[in-house]
């Protein structure tokens, strides 16, 4: 891990900007700590971190006032990262079918996100051991937000992670539904019920698919950028109780 820039948030967190290999990521710490701080994985929506930082930097103040590292990386494919042909062809697909009001089809939908599972899981694996060989942080590990799918792999094979809040705004390929019965850690989940971009009996599915004994849907009205603060204030009091 490359650290490339660092700042002092107004709040007293300290942000540092690093690059794993090719792969840009940021990581945010509290201000003071008495102990390495346990980490939470940001995991960011495929719109590159320069268009999700407002998103993501809130998410991480509101974990470092909590006591919490957090850090995200690039997903393959987006921001700064080389272009992914079949990924972009993939996403055409989806914006054609979605505008000319036709079912999205499980060949769209496969082609559009296993790879980018494939390729994103291991690299989240790469940034947690670089993360976790910092004094600063120990664990457990948590893991929230982004790509559902990327969230629901993680939780089957990275046994450093002890619990997750995944949030229920992407397309699942029907393959994760037997990868979620694998799924023992503690979840929450927050579904936005109007979300136009996510298919809401897909993630009830899903839901309902995890083998996890401790899991929580938290559903509200409105759209995908709609997330009440009251189901944020949820999320950071589930990981309270399940990492600290």
């Amino acid at each position: 891990m490359h650290v490339t820039s660092e700042q002092r948030l107004d709040d007293g967190a300290l942000e540092r900007t690093f690059t794993l290999g090719e792969i840009p990521g940021i990581l945010w710490t509290p201000a003071s700590t008495p102990a390495p701080a346990p980490l939470i994985l940001l995991g960011p929506p495929p719109l590159g971190l320069r268009k999700a930082y407002p998103r993501l930097v809130a998410r991480a103040r509101h974990a470092a006032a909590d006591g919490f590292a957090t850090a995200t990386i690039e997903l393959p494919g987006s921001g700064d990262r080389p272009r992914w042909p079949a990924a972009e062809q993939a996403l055409a697909d989806l914006r054609r079918a979605m505008e000319a009001g036709e079912p999205v089809s499980d060949e769209i939908i496969d082609a559009l996100i296993l790879p980018l599972v494939d390729k994103a899981v291991p690299e989240w694996q790469a940034a947690l051991d670089a993360l976790l060989a910092l004094p600063e942080i120990g664990g457990p590990v948590g893991y929230s937000g982004g790509v559902i799918s990327i969230g629901t792999r993680l939780a089957v094979v990275e046994p450093r992670i002890s619990a997750a809040v995944l949030f229920a705004g992407s397309f699942v390929p029907r393959s994760m539904f037997e990868e979620a019965r694998q799924v023992t850690i503690p979840l929450h989940v927050l579904l936005q019920w109007d979300d136009e971009g996510n298919d809401r009996q897909a993630a009830l599915d899903l839901f309902d698919a995890f083998g996890s004994k401790e899991k929580t849907l938290h559903a509200n009205m409105g759209g995908h950028t709609g997330v009440p603060q009251f189901a944020g204030d949820a999320a950071a009091q589930f990981f309270t109780r399940h990492l600290k």
